[in-house]
C-alpha cells in the first residue's frame, strides 16, 4: 500500500474546517459552461413528434402531446415532446438519440416561479411552443458530431451484378440473411411513424420486433392481419413506410420492405397455415368477386375469414393481376406470387378462370345470385399518345408487351427500341426489353427528376445502360421498309404561376428523329367498365375515370363495392391490398346491417 493511499483520508478531514462554497446571490449566479446540460430547446418545425425521446427517458419525464397548428401528416405524428422538470435528471439522453436533431438544451439552469398552486405544474413545459427566456440561447449541450446511439446506416441487400442480371429473368435480388435481418431490424427505434404511411397500417414496428426476437410465427401473424400479399409486398411494395422513417433525417431509413421478404422468405406454406390457423363458420351468404389481382384476392381473403362464401371471377388463365402480369419475374417470381395465392385458395375461395364478365357471363347474374359484389379490375386501357402513326405495325402498349412476355410469347422487338413514359410500367418495359437483347432508349416528356417511377427502378434501368432522353414530346411516328422513324420535338421546361410542377413545352422547330424497330407506349392506362350494364354504370359515380366510393369502398348501389387502381389515384399494390381489406369490412358491416 502507497504512503499517498495511507494518508488520503486526511485530506477528506482537511477539508471539513474550510469555508463552504456557498452562493450567497441566486438570481445574480454565474452563467452555464458552454457545453452545460441545462434547460430544453425544440426546433417544432423541424421534429417530428417520432417519441425517441419520450421511450428512452428513464424518468418517465417525456410525454408528446398535441401542439396548436402542427397537423398529423405522413412522417409527422403532429404532437411534439413536454417535458416534466420534477422528473428529469438532464442526463441528455433524449438529445443523443433526436433522428431530426431537434432537441437539444440550452446552458440555462435557473428557472424560478412565484405565487400559489402546485408547484410540480409550473416546471413542466413544451421546448419550442412555450415562451421561455432561454429559447433562442445557441450555447448548451448538443450532440457531439462524432458521436451516435443509433445506426444510420442500413444493411445492404445483395443484388445481382449488372452484367449478370441484364440479360436474364432469374430474381435479381437475393434477401437478408438472418443475421443481416436481426442486424437491420436491430435499427429500428419502433416509433410507428412508418404505420400511419403504409396504406395497410401493417404493424411494421412490431413484426420487425419478432424479428430482432427470432418469432418468425408471430412476424407471420402480424403481416397477415393487414396483408396476404406479403410475400409479393416484400419484393415490389413501393414502400412510402420507408420515406417516413426517422432515420432518413440523418442516414438511411430501416429496410423494411426487405425486411418484410425476410419473414416470407423463410416460412414454408405449411408454416405458414400452423402460425395463422385460421378458423372460421361459414355464414351462408355468397360474394362475387370480379378480378383476381391483389385487391380482389385480399378481400376474398378477409371475407373467407368472415365465414363468406366467396367466388372470384378471373379474365385470364392465371389468378395475380397486374402482380403477375405487370410485373417481370426478376422482380417477382411466380412461384413466390403463388405462395400468397395458394393460402388465400386454402381458404376454401373459388376461382373461375377465363371468365371475363360482361361477355362470358353478365354482370346481372352476379347481381341476382350474390348478396354483394366487389370488383377491383385495375386498369387495362392504355392511353393514347394522340400522335400520327401510333396505329402502326410495331407500336405496342406496355400493358400488352409485358402480357406477352408473362404468357410466354415472343414479343419479336427487335434490337432497337423506344418506350415512351417515365412510370414503373415504362421501366419494367424497357428493362424487360434489354433483357431480350435490345438497345433500348425512354423518352419522356418531363425531367428525370419527375419521372413517377420508383426512384430505384430509374437507377437499375441506367445501370442496365438503358439511355433516358427527357423534356421530349412525341409528334410523330413513320413506317419505312420495316423501320419506326419516331420523331418527338424537344422542350424545355417552365415554371407555373399557381405553384404547380413545371410544364414541358416544346421548342419550336427543335426537332428530333431517330429509327427503332418497335416502339411500347406506356404513358398510362385507364379502367376499362365496360362489363357494366347500362344501368348500373350510370347509377355508380364516377371522377378523373375513378369509381367514387365512401370510406368502406361501397358505391353509390349499396350491393356493389370497388377498389384498386379503379378507385384510389396511388395505383400500387398495397393500396389495392387495402382497399381490399376494408371492402371485406364494408360488405361484412352492410350484410349485417351494423
Amino acid at each position: 500500500m502507497s504512503l499517498k493511499n495511507f494518508v488520503a483520508p486526511f485530506y477528506v478531514w482537511k477539508r471539513a474546517f474550510e469555508k463552504p462554497l456557498t452562493n450567497t446571490k441566486p438570481l445574480e449566479t454565474r452563467p452555464g459552461a458552454a457545453a452545460y446540460r441545462g434547460f430544453h430547446v425544440n426546433d417544432i418545425e423541424k421534429c417530428i413528434g417520432c417519441g425517441s425521446c419520450e421511450e428512452i427517458c428513464q424518468n418517465m419525464s417525456i410525454d408528446l402531446v398535441p401542439v396548436d397548428g402542427i397537423e398529423t401528416k405522413d412522417g409527422d405524428s403532429g404532437l411534439r415532446p413536454r417535458i416534466d422538470y420534477g422528473r428529469c435528471c438532464w442526463c441528455a439522453l433524449c438529445i443523443d438519440i433526436c433522428p431530426t436533431g431537434s432537441l437539444n438544451m440550452t446552458n440555462e439552469y435557473t428557472w424560478l416561479e412565484e405565487g400559489d398552486g402546485d408547484v410540480d405544474d409550473k416546471f413542466i413545459f413544451t421546448p419550442g411552443v412555450d415562451k421561455k427566456n432561454w429559447n433562442n440561447l445557441e450555447l448548451g449541450y448538443k450532440r457531439p458530431v462524432d458521436y451516435e446511439i443509433l445506426e444510420y446506416s442500413k444493411i445492404k441487400m445483395t443484388i445481382m451484378e449488372t452484367a449478370e442480371r441484364s440479360d436474364s429473368f432469374i430474381e435479381m435480388v437475393k434477401g437478408y440473411s438472418k443475421e443481416e435481418a436481426e442486424r437491420e431490424a436491430d435499427r429500428c427505434v419502433a416509433c410507428g411513424i412508418c404505420v400511419a404511411t403504409c396504406p395497410a397500417n401493417m404493424d411494421i414496428p412490431e413484426y420487425i420486433k419478432a424479428i430482432r426476437e427470432d418469432d418468425l410465427n408471430e412476424a407471420v401473424r402480424l403481416l397477415y392481419k393487414t396483408n396476404p400479399f406479403s410475400n409479393s409486398c416484400g419484393r415490389i411494395c413501393t414502400h412510402r413506410c420507408e420515406d417516413a422513417c426517422v432515420l432518413e433525417h440523418r442516414g438511411e431509413s430501416i429496410s423494411i420492405r426487405w425486411l418484410k421478404r425476410y419473414i416470407m422468405d423463410n416460412v414454408s406454406s405449411e408454416e405458414i397455415k400452423s402460425s395463422l390457423a385460421d378458423e372460421f363458420t361459414k355464414n351462408g351468404k355468397k360474394i362475387a368477386i370480379i378480378g383476381a389481382g391483389p385487391g380482389g384476392l385480399s378481400a376474398a381473403y378477409y371475407l373467407a375469414k368472415l365465414g363468406y362464401s366467396v367466388t372470384v371471377f378471373e379474365a385470364k388463365e392465371k389468378a395475380g393481376g397486374m402482380l403477375r402480369y405487370g410485373i417481370p419475374e426478376y422482380r417477382l417470381p411466380y412461384d413466390e406470387l403463388d405462395k400468397d395465392i395458394n393460402y388465400i385458395l386454402s381458404l376454401g375461395v373459388k376461382i373461375e378462370y377465363n371468365i371475363r364478365i360482361g361477355k362470358d357471363k353478365d354482370f346481372d347474374d352476379l347481381y341476382k345470385h350474390f348478396d354483394s359484389i366487389f370488383f377491383s379490375i385495375g386498369l387495362s386501357k392504355p392511353y393514347s399518345m394522340r400522335v400520327e402513326g401510333e396505329t402502326l405495325p410495331g407500336v405496342i402498349s406496355g400493358l400488352k408487351f409485358l402480357d406477352d412476355v408473362t404468357m410466354g410469347i415472343d414479343p419479336k422487338i427487335g434490337k432497337s427500341v423506344a418506350v415512351v413514359g417515365g412510370g414503373n410500367v415504362a421501366m419494367d418495359a424497357a428493362r424487360t426489353s434489354k433483357r431480350f437483347g435490345a438497345d433500348v432508349t425512354v423518352v419522356y416528356r418531363r425531367r428525370l427528376e419527375d419521372m413517377p417511377a420508383d426512384l430505384e427502378e430509374i437507377v437499375e434501368a441506367q445501370e442496365e445502360n438503358v439511355e433516358f432522353v427527357v423534356k421530349a414530346i412525341p409528334t410523330k411516328i413513320v413506317e419505312n421498309k420495316g423501320k419506326l422513324y419516331f420523331s418527338w420535338n424537344n422542350a424545355k421546361m417552365v415554371e407555373q404561376k399557381d405553384g404547380g410542377r413545371p410544364k414541358p413545352v416544346a421548342i419550336e422547330g427543335d426537332i428530333t428523329t431517330r429509327t427503332f424497330d418497335t416502339i411500347i407506349s406506356a404513358i398510362g392506362q385507364a379502367g376499362d367498365f365496360s362489363f357494366l350494364p347500362k344501368e348500373i354504370e350510370e347509377k355508380l359515380k364516377f371522377k378523373w375515370g375513378k369509381v367514387i366510393t365512401d370510406k368502406s369502398r361501397q358505391t353509390a348501389d349499396s350491393k356493389i363495392f370497388a377498389g384498386g387502381d379503379v378507385v384510389n389515384a396511388t395505383a400500387d399494390a398495397i393500396s389495392a391490398i387495402e382497399d381490399g381489406h376494408k371492402a371485406a369490412i364494408g360488405i361484412d358491416r352492410a350484410l349485417r346491417k351494423i
